[in-house]
């Protein structure tokens, strides 16, 4: 028999301290709980759980230590009507622990429901199943902390000077020939260092992993021989997933996933984290009883007030976490800390962000979410990234979230899109390009808490965004139904592959427009990873469930990825080393020594200046025009940024010049820079072309053939 002793009620979870086990779970409605542990061949001992204090229920096992698997059954009402649905024949994951041996087994002969499935009876779920299914659900395991950082420090890279990389663990090494073969698609092999060099020589700052909180598929896709590759299905908050790691399941994924972490800040990478703290892998009430729902179904998820059999679904997946409640706030918080605090991770992207701000049912910027994460002294101090949407009623909040946090801009990306298409104005292009004050300013925001991007995980890839009009989702297997068909794409005249030159042509140039823009606005860039090397999906813009190659990257470069990764690459090379293209302020198009704050920067024109293709100045009927073409002049002697000790930051001046006319244009230089001469930087007409090859001024005009850009270096 197993001793137990009484132990305390936080922190919850399974917390070893060299001797024993603690272990203590969160649940307000239950009558009883069950500690179950799983010995090497599966067999089950169960531990009455008879401590309660502060809603938590609570014991201490002596000799219980690190790889020991776990899990809970919970006891109480199974009364769906009144928003209760306790089944202790269902083995249930804690929603605390640290670490999970594997995944949901949908193929072994056991129901997930907590009820008895009849398609005929729109009722089943009311009439609890009484058939165990632990075989079939995958255990929690107790972990020993300790882990050699090695005076690991973060490398706190300002928004300003950061360049996002989003990427998948799995899918970027899975398919890499100069990795181990049995790391690829690891923790591990994202660790290791041919990554690292890969992602430093391209000139990244960060990482942003696509979801690493412990997955839990769907069953329908079990059936379709798919998976969740994306993983925003999340079914542990302080777990990394344990299919991810290359050294074990019993705890060891949680150290790989440390010693990822610190390999990459040695590179000076930091990590980011895509979080989905909206919704769980639960489903609606039709769906599998796999930890939450069975723990405490009426506090971890918002239900519909005058029908608690129902869920409130602001995600488009069947539920919504509540974080109204102040234990499921505690859950998130105590997840973020963790993942901060033991395992060094620089900042989190939240997935429909806006469902975490609904206090009840409208979005609120002061909820308490936002304000608890504004006073707490770590998490108010990383990188804070809202998607700023969700699918309910009032949540596309593109602008509105507060102070501190930035935001994935998905006007950015409509409006750079259509630019670049011949669909979007002069107007609207040039109010995304210079940092979205429109959507930042008034509240005391700067140009970086824009998320910049015109791709990422969710829609086309660049290569398909100019090679697609249409989605071809039919290996999703939901008769291409699925995903968007707002894709603002342009096949440049052929659907999908082709053998015609001029069309290869100009989709290469486009795919340059794109990345040039992304890389040249103020704000913040992420870079979907792939799309420097011309990463394609064959036209699937919703490939969630590909966790194949459709989804993995192609290391076997064309020439073709091989010149547009060169480009990428020098690109981010000329944001870094130039300041002008990351300011600190948004631009104001005056000298900044007419503002009483802006004393910095000696000079005598204006920090921006935009003109027409003739060297005109820009006036108002020319922003809502039918013509695509203008020029921007940026003042590298006009720059407010102020160094680290205080010191006066300058750079040298640059005219970005954009084409995205069906006809070339010819550009002439503004005769109130006529004392300058510009040398050619860069030109998504000629990505070869050297710096410096080729020199103009006012007498001196640049041609620009139909959809390109081209940007010029003052050299005197």
């Amino acid at each position: 028999m197993t001793e137990v002793w009484p132990g305390r009620p936080f922190p919850l979870g399974a917390t070893w301290d060299g001797q024993g086990t603690n272990f203590s779970l969160f649940s307000e409605h239950a009558q009883a709980v069950t500690l179950c542990l799983f010995d090497e061949d599966g067999t089950e001992t169960r531990v009455p759980v008879t401590q309660r204090r502060a809603m938590s229920w609570h014991c201490y096992l002596p000799g219980i230590g690190p790889g020991q698997r776990y899990g809970f059954r919970v006891h109480g009402p199974y009364d769906p009507v009144n928003g209760h649905r306790f089944n202790p024949a269902k083995l249930l994951i804690d929603p605390n622990a640290k670490a999970i041996d594997g995944v949901v087994n949908f193929h072994e002969d056991a129901n997930l429901l907590p009820y008895v499935p009849a398609p005929e009876n729109p009722d089943a779920d009311l009439t609890a199943d009484g058939a165990d299914d632990a075989r079939a659900v995958p255990k929690c395991v107790v972990i020993d902390d300790a882990f050699n950082w090695e005076g690991d420090r973060p490398p706190r890279t300002p928004l300003a000077d950061t360049v996002i990389y989003e990427v998948h663990v799995r899918g970027f090494t899975r398919r890499h020939s100069g990795v181990r073969a049995d790391l690829r698609g690891t923790y591990a092999a994202l660790a290791s260092h041919t990554a690292i060099r890969y992602l430093t020589d391209l000139g990244v700052t960060a990482v942003e992993l696509l979801p690493i909180h412990h997955i839990a598929d769907e069953s329908f896709l079990a059936d379709r021989d798919l998976t969740n590759y994306w993983g925003y299905s999340t079914i542990g908050y302080l777990a990394p997933h344990s299919e991810y790691a290359a050294t074990g399941r019993r705890g060891e994924q949680v150290r790989e996933f440390k010693g990822m972490v610190k390999a990459l800040h040695r590179a000076e990478i930091e990590v980011i984290l895509d979080v989905v703290y909206n919704h769980t892998a639960e489903g609606n009430e039709l769906g599998p009883m796999l930890s939450f729902k069975g723990v405490d179904n009426a506090s971890y998820y918002r239900l519909v007030p005058d029908d608690k059999r129902r869920y409130m679904d602001f995600t488009g997946t069947g539920n919504s976490l509540n974080p109204v409640h102040p234990s499921v706030l505690r859950l998130i918080m105590d997840s973020l800390r963790y993942w901060v605090l033991e395992c060094h991770v620089d900042g989190f992207r939240f997935d429909l962000a806006s469902a975490l701000a609904r206090e009840f049912f409208d979005v609120d910027r002061l909820s308490s979410f936002f304000d608890i994460i504004h006073q707490d002294p770590i998490l108010s101090q990383v990188k804070l990234i809202a998607e700023p949407w969700d699918v309910g009623p009032g949540g596309y909040q593109v602008g509105n979230f507060p102070v501190l946090w930035s935001e994935w801009n998905g006007i950015y990306r409509d409006t750079v899109r259509d630019f670049w298409r011949g669909e979007a104005s002069c107007g609207a292009f040039a109010q995304r390009l210079a940092g979205s004050s429109d959507l930042y300013q008034s509240d005391g925001r700067d140009p970086f808490a824009s998320i910049n991007f015109v791709t990422a995980h969710d829609g086309f890839t660049l290569a398909d965004l100019v090679a697609y009009n249409d989605k071809h989702n039919e290996a999703n297997l939901e008769d291409n139904r699925d995903g968007t068909d707002d894709n603002r794409s342009w096949n440049c005249g052929v659907e999908g592959p082709t053998d015609d030159a001029a069309i290869r042509s100009l989709r290469a140039r486009q795919q340059r427009n794109f990345l040039a823009t992304l890389m040249l606005s103020q704000g913040t860039p992420m870079l979907l990873g792939g799309d420097e090397s011309n990463r394609t999906q064959g036209g699937n813009n919703n490939a969630w469930c590909q966790d194949n190659e459709t989804s993995w990257f192609d290391w076997e470069w064309t020439e073709e990825a091989e010149s547009l990764h060169a480009f990428t690459r020098r690109l981010i090379r000329l944001r870094r080393e130039h300041p002008v293209f990351r300011r600190q302020a948004f631009l104001v198009g005056s000298n900044v020594n007419d503002d009483p704050g802006g004393a910095v920067g000696e000079s005598d024109l204006a920090d921006a200046w935009w003109f027409r293709p003739d060297g005109e100045k820009m006036e108002p009927a020319d922003w809502d025009g039918p013509d695509h073409a203008f020029g921007l002049f940026l003042n590298g002697e006009a720059i407010p940024n102020l160094g680290p000790q205080g010191e006066r930051i300058t750079d040298a001046s640059f005219l970005l010049l954009f084409n995205a006319c069906a006809d070339n244009v010819d550009f002439h230089l503004p005769r109130r820079y006529e004392r300058m001469r510009w040398a050619l930087e860069i030109s998504t007409m000629a990505p070869g072309a050297l710096a410096g090859s080729s020199v103009y001024d006012t007498d001196t005009p640049v041609e620009l053939i139909h959809r390109s850009m081209v940007v010029l270096k003052r050299v005197s």
